[in-house]
């Protein structure tokens, strides 16, 4: 049998000038995807993987795969992660000089989520995505919590009276306060910004929930969240309502200003003429290739009977359809949304055996997700026996400092019925391999 080398497995980088940096920071072998001890069921999930993988059932995409999730508005990150999949080659030293490679024009792209928020630069980030698109790329944008919070927060500024939704501006929380700082330096800050924006107690009234939003969100929401969940809303709203106007000002952003920001910002995103009036008009919730089912965070009980009564197609109709619904409420804290925020927590939408055996008949057998990041690479973990590739492996620059990670994050998924999955993360030695053979071992496997 033929020799088999970390060639077989790793992406072929070209050997630009620009890519020297991002060349060092990746593994130069490879090992079989080791067993996670910190997942709780890691003695099971490869195994079942191993074992599912080779029924004549299983199907691996007919296209290779590259998923890179929770970018954050790290441009540097995202990019040197495209380039690390073979997917792009940089032809100068700025975010958006690159084009694509002949691997790049055939594989498939989906970023799982999280494009903004936390920094350094989201208007970058977005601007390097837009990029892709240009390029024509196949892309797919999956929705992210981040993200969609960013549209819910913009669109309950209108709905003041909204018990359902008059919190969701401040619920975004610091993490959103970069980017109305780069949106008002960037458009406002040389203008007449302030020209019609109302006072700053005005401002206030208009971005925050008022007093009796804590009193009755709890009897709104009953029958729609567990009372775990009532609960930790309103201790996460009590914190955030306390502290946003803080952060507000340590950025050097009035509340006038910060109203301001979100103005345009509902110009440049809910605008189809927007600058990025594209981004939420491009965004799926779910994309399904082969037995993989990609997504943000993960599923419950009540998604995975929809996937498997009505199907993936359905599925992005119904939540393109909710993102214009005028009941932010119903959407954000339902089934739907639970596929972008789910940590399977008590307080959220539970996925049982049930739900995981409705999604197995339905011909989803692994889900591959970000949302919940790693600071050892991606990891595979069994939930009541629904297989699941982690692949958040933290990339963005303000992560990594707060975690105590090191250096610029990289790395990427790649699934390809050749070479099986792989791996990349500058914070594991070897790149994880998983390819199942005929003879019972992973390849490459002693």
């Amino acid at each position: 049998m033929a020799t088999i080398t970390a060639l077989d497995f790793m992406p072929k980088i070209s050997k630009q000038p620009y890519h020297d940096a991002i060349l060092a920071r990746l593994p130069t072998d490879w090992v079989p995807w080791p067993n996670d001890q910190s997942s709780v069921n890691h003695d099971d999930a490869l195994s079942t993987f191993l074992k599912r993988s080779r029924k004549s059932c299983f199907a691996w995409p007919k296209q290779p795969v590259v998923f890179i999730s929770d970018p954050h508005a790290d441009a540097e990150a995202f990019e040197a992660s495209l380039i690390a999949a073979g997917v792009i080659e940089r032809d100068g030293p700025h975010p958006c000089e690159y084009e694509l490679t002949k691997f790049g024009t055939k594989a498939e792209i989906v970023v799982g989520g999280d494009c903004l928020d936390k920094g350094p630069s989201n208007l970058t980030m977005l601007r390097s995505l837009a990029h892709l698109y240009r390029l024509n790329a196949s892309i797919t944008l999956l929705a992210g919590n981040h993200d969609l919070r960013l549209l819910m927060g913009l669109l309950s500024l209108k709905r003041e009276t909204d018990a359902g939704s008059q919190h969701l501006f401040v619920r975004m929380g610091k993490k959103v306060v970069p980017l109305f700082k780069e949106v008002f330096d960037q458009y406002l800050a040389d203008t007449q910004w302030d020209r019609e924006i109302p006072s700053e107690a005005a401002c206030r009234k208009a971005l925050f929930p008022s007093e009796a939003w804590f009193e009755n969100f709890p009897f709104y929401a009953a029958g729609f969240l567990t009372p775990e969940g009532i609960d930790r809303e309103i201790s996460k709203m009590e914190s955030k309502a306390q502290s946003f106007e803080a952060h507000c000002a340590k950025a050097d952003l009035s509340l006038q200003q910060v109203y301001a920001a979100a103005m345009k910002c509902r110009s440049l995103f809910l605008k189809q003429s927007g600058e990025f009036g594209w981004f939420f008009r491009r965004m799926q919730l779910v994309k399904k290739r082969g037995s993989f089912l990609f997504l943000h965070a993960g599923l419950d009980d009540k998604m995975a009977e929809l996937l498997a009564n009505h199907g993936v197609k359905h599925a992005n109709q119904a939540f393109k359809k909710n993102l214009l619904s005028q009941n932010l409420f119903s959407f954000y804290y339902g089934s739907l949304a639970n596929t972008f925020r789910t940590k399977y927590r008590k307080v959220d939408l539970p996925l049982t055996p049930y739900g995981a055996s409705v999604a197995r008949r339905a011909g989803i057998q692994v889900l591959v997700h970000g949302h919940i990041n790693q600071h050892f690479g991606q990891r595979v973990t069994l939930k009541n026996g629904l297989i699941h590739i982690e692949a958040d492996i933290t990339l963005d620059a303000h992560s990594r400092k707060n975690e105590g990670l090191d250096g610029q994050g990289v790395g990427v998924t790649l699934i390809d019925k050749k070479r099986g999955v792989i791996g990349l993360s500058c914070d594991y030695p070897q790149a994880k391999v998983f390819k199942p053979n005929h003879k019972g071992k992973l390849a490459g496997a002693n």
